[in-house]
């Protein structure tokens, strides 16, 4: 393992004492962050690298990388994986629906045609005055074109994992660089089906999916550029809480599907940039176990890693719909 120098931006909100975390690659199939200080030293994030085109079900179990949250308790997933309703929901994942690159459309939300393939998965260390970080380094994740050999976008993604504020257990901040090595390239879609998303597991209970918007009167359908979104959901009699704070400098006018009651949520952002430009994406995601801390808590937490000062008026917390499952 190298080292990193860390590059922490002040917070405003309480910490918990000095954590230690270890990172481990294992057997290309995924990457993952551990606590070692805890007696079991479970895992809280892992990074699922593999890829697998051998035959259908196995190019469905790789076609994209993305980042499992486990609960260090029992060691499981508080993610999805493959199966269940809507597949190519999982974890922590980005993509879109609607890649226009150098005049055309592909689909690297649902894989229709095309993979993420990690090529490169490392792991690093940092230490701080406030603990010990880990991240997880994907520096070449390929997105292939109509071909295997055809590649349109270049991405570099980094989850850098940090001792959490106080009640949380997991913090992780995401960043994915894309970079359109294959012509002039248009990140499109719609807010149900491109961007930065996270999707708990396939065992939440629907009828107990809840979101907290940091305005007055929220409806997610119409409204723009939200600083956080927050939702609660219950798994397996275990209830948790996911912030996903979206970073200042993300392109504005974003979109933001967070209303569906099997609990996948997240950010549309829609870009054009020129070939060998990079658009760059970045979300703090935090985790507790219980209901979500107060909004004015949130704010403070979208305060320190945004480095605003910006107050928080009103908010608005809301049951998630409840559309029927897909026969």
């Amino acid at each position: 393992m190298s080292f990193l120098p860390l590059l922490l931006l002040a917070l405003t909100s309480p910490q918990q004492p000095a954590a230690t975390f270890h990172a481990h690659v294992q057997d290309r199939q995924y990457v993952e962050v551990r606590y070692p200080n805890k007696e079991k030293q479970n895992a809280v994030g892992r990074f699922m690298t593999a890829y697998d085109i051998s035959d259908p079900k196995k190019r469905e179990e790789t076609y994209k990388p993305y980042l499992h949250i486990l609960d260090p308790e029992t060691g499981k997933p508080i993610t999805k994986g493959m199966g269940g309703e809507f597949t190519h929901h999982r974890g922590i994942f980005i993509g879109w629906n609607k890649l226009t690159v150098a005049g055309k459309t592909y689909d690297r939300w649902h894989m229709t045609g095309g993979e993420q393939i990690v090529k490169e998965a490392t792991t690093s260390q940092s230490l701080s005055s406030i603990g010990q970080s880990a991240y997880i380094l994907a520096p070449k994740i390929v997105w292939t074109g109509a071909t295997r050999d055809e590649t349109l976008i270049q991405e570099s993604r980094t989850m850098h994992f940090m001792p959490p504020p106080t009640s949380a257990f997991v913090q992780v901040d995401f960043t994915s660089e894309l970079k359109a090595v294959a012509g002039d390239t248009i990140f499109d879609g719609d807010p149900e089906h491109a961007g930065l998303h996270f999707r708990p597991t396939d065992a939440t209970d629907r009828a107990n999916t809840v979101y907290l918007y940091p305005k007055a009167d929220a409806n997610a359908h119409k409204d723009r550029d939200y600083p956080w979104v927050g939702m609660t959901y219950t798994a397996e009699g275990k209830k948790y809480s996911v912030v996903m704070l979206s970073h200042p400098e993300n392109p504005t006018g974003t979109a933001w599907s967070a209303y569906r009651n099997y609990g996948r949520f997240g950010a549309f952002y829609k870009i054009a940039i020129k070939k060998d430009e990079t658009l760059k994406i970045q979300a703090r995601f935090v985790f507790y176990k219980g209901e979500l801390p107060s909004p004015e808590a949130i704010q403070m937490l979208w305060n320190g890693y945004a480095q605003k000062r910006e107050t928080l008026l009103a908010s608005t917390r809301k049951a998630a719909e409840q559309p029927a499952p897909k026969k």
